[in-house]
This record gives C-alpha cells, sequence and structure tokens, in this order.
C-alpha cells in the first residue's frame, strides 16, 4: 500500500473555460510525466477548478494524472482571482505537493503569482525547460532573462511546493491513452457569492482574434521587409498554404501589424509544422519562441544570420524574391491538383 504522505505529489493545473480544457494543461501533463521519471517515488496529478466540470478528469487521466482534485463550485463557473486562488492554495495546504505547474497563459499568470503568495513560496515565470536537478533532486526551471540574451535555471531550495508557469506551445502535447482511468477527489471551497467582492456580470468576447499559438504554418517576416507593404507579400503566401502571418517585435513596435502576430519572447510561443522566418535576423528573443517548429525556413540577405543555425533549411536571397516565386511554386502544386 502506497505511503501518501510519502508520495511526491507533481501536480498541473488543468486550465478549462466553458467547460474545456486549455491544451496547455495537457501540455503540462505531459512534461510531468517525464519529471516524474527522475523524480522517485513521485506522482502526477491534476488539480481541476470550476462548475459542472468533472466530465475534464476524464480527459486527465488520458493524459497521463493518476487522481484529479475537484473544486467544483457554482461560486468558480466563471474565473475570478479570489475564489480560485482561495480553492487552490486550500489544495496546496492539505495535500502538500512537491512541484506545482500552470499553463503562462493569461489565466495562469494571474493565478499562478497569487497562489504562489499566499503559500508562500516561489514561482518561476513563462519557463521554457523544466528538468530534475540530476544531484539535488529538485525542480530544475529555465526561463530567459536579461531580455532574452540568457537562458537562467532556477531552483527552489527550501520552500514547497515548488511552483513554474510554462507557455503554451513550449512542450510538446503527449499521446493520450483512451483507456487510462484515475481517482477523483472532491473538496469543497466553503465560500459564497457574499464573501467575492468582484462580480462576474457578462462577457464580451473578442472578435477577429488570432490564435497564432496552435498554427500549423506561419509566414513570419522582420526588419528585413522594408516597409509595411511586405505584410501584404506575407499574407498571400500564409493564405495558400493554409497558415497565418506571424512577425518579430520590430515590426509591431513600429506599427505595421498588431500584437496577436508577435512571435518572440514578448510575444507567443509557437510550434508549428512550418515556419518561414523571412527577413528576420534570428536573435535569441525571437528564436526562443519559434526554435520548436517542425520544419524552418529562412530566408535572408546575410548568411551568416543566427536563424541559419536553426533552420531547417535556408535560402540567402531577397525575400522580393524567393516568396513571389514561392507563391508561384504552390499556385502551381494547386493548379495541378484541381486539374487532376
Amino acid at each position: 500500500m502506497t505511503d501518501e504522505a510519502a508520495v511526491k505529489r507533481i501536480w498541473v493545473f488543468i486550465e478549462q473555460e466553458e467547460g474545456r480544457a486549455h491544451q496547455v494543461s495537457w501540455e503540462l501533463m505531459g512534461a510531468a510525466t517525464k519529471l516524474s521519471q527522475e523524480l522517485e517515488g513521485s506522482r502526477v496529478e491534476g488539480v481541476l477548478l470550476g462548475y459542472n466540470v468533472a466530465h475534464i478528469a476524464e480527459e486527465a487521466y488520458r493524459y497521463g494524472a493518476s487522481r484529479v482534485y475537484l473544486i467544483d463550485d457554482p461560486v468558480l463557473e466563471k474565473y475570478r482571482n479570489l475564489p480560485y486562488s482561495i480553492g487552490a492554495s486550500q489544495l496546496v495546504q492539505k495535500y502538500k505537493p512537491e512541484i506545482f505547474l500552470i499553463g503562462a497563459t493569461t489565466l495562469g499568470r494571474d493565478l499562478g503569482s497569487s497562489i504562489a503568495t499566499r503559500v508562500r513560496t516561489g514561482l518561476t515565470a513563462d519557463c521554457t525547460e523544466l528538468a530534475i536537478d540530476p544531484n539535488l533532486k529538485i525542480l530544475a526551471a529555465t526561463r530567459p532573462t536579461f531580455g532574452g540574451n540568457l537562458m537562467a535555471t532556477i531552483l527552489c531550495r527550501t520552500h514547497r511546493p515548488q511552483m513554474a508557469t510554462v507557455r503554451p506551445r513550449v512542450l510538446p502535447l503527449p499521446e493520450p491513452l483512451p483507456t487510462a482511468t484515475g481517482e477523483l477527489i472532491r473538496e469543497p471551497l466553503d465560500l459564497s457569492e457574499d464573501d467575492i467582492p468582484v462580480q462576474h456580470v457578462g462577457f464580451i468576447p473578442r472578435t477577429g482574434g488570432l490564435n497564432i499559438e496552435y498554427a500549423d504554418v506561419i509566414v513570419a517576416g522582420g526588419r528585413g521587409l522594408g516597409s509595411p507593404d511586405g505584410i501584404k507579400l506575407l499574407e498571400e503566401l500564409a493564405n495558400l498554404l493554409g497558415g497565418v502571418v506571424g512577425v518579430s517585435r520590430p515590426l509591431v513596435d513600429a506599427g505595421w501589424i498588431s500584437y496577436e502576430h508577435q512571435v518572440g519572447q514578448t510575444g507567443k510561443t509557437v510550434r508549428p509544422k512550418l515556419y518561414i522566418a523571412a527577413g528576420i535576423s534570428g536573435a535569441v528573443q525571437h528564436r526562443v519562441g519559434m526554435a520548436n517548429s517542425d520544419f524552418i525556413l529562412a530566408i535572408n540577405t546575410d548568411p551568416n544570420a543566427p536563424i541559419f543555425q536553426i533552420a531547417s533549411l535556408g535560402i540567402v536571397g531577397d525575400l522580393y524574391e524567393v516568396i513571389p516565386e514561392l507563391i508561384n511554386q504552390v499556385k502551381a502544386i494547386h493548379q495541378g491538383t484541381e486539374r487532376s
């Protein structure tokens, strides 16, 4: 029989909205499973808060959770920091996890810091890599620092749980196990609406939003575009490939395109099947956001551009000559498919 007091619990916060789990939760489950293989006596478990969300636990088991702690309460139907942070902190204080992982989403960044403050522990934010230190047997959380010029590995030696937030798409999505099952532990919240100073009065959805993090194809441009007119060229190629446009930070700072297209340390982390980097030099601040792409095609006039160091295929040339030719080639393939 397992000694519950001796179990080193690796927790993953299962973020959900309207009864649907955010994919970063399952990416973290995969990371937690790898950590558990390096940490003797550990177990992967999920933490789920919401209202009428028990069905998500079944999905959590398939991605690696052996147990899910559920607080299901009407007060938690819509995310608000106070009840969520109180509920999660109560679970931490009762079950004492060794490690607690949360997605670095808008919700996760808000919630993670509040939980860490309540339980008086540290939190490493916006991590890009997680491992177990082979000597100390504690979490080694790596994140960019000094404007992305360095990578820092941070250890939380004395306080528990060891907490980290991780960006969506930094980690691979594991394959689910269809027949996996687990244990569900229900816990009360013991809060009423009268205890919450912030009330939910409505939600205005953003229309026309771009979810670049989960795009399969991204055609990205940098300073090499020279002018905002180059964005149209990227859009034409992206549309033909069924993808979206991405950019490096200078183009957003210049007002050429909106922030939701920005890839990099201060933008989005992406993991597409194809990433075309046109006129992007490849500074570390940009690479940290797209280096895990399956296939990277780099186009740059500078043969020594850092982007070529991580590219699957590089073309040294003028993007205003290369991209139109790519467009013609893709059109020819489409026309050939239509004829056949």
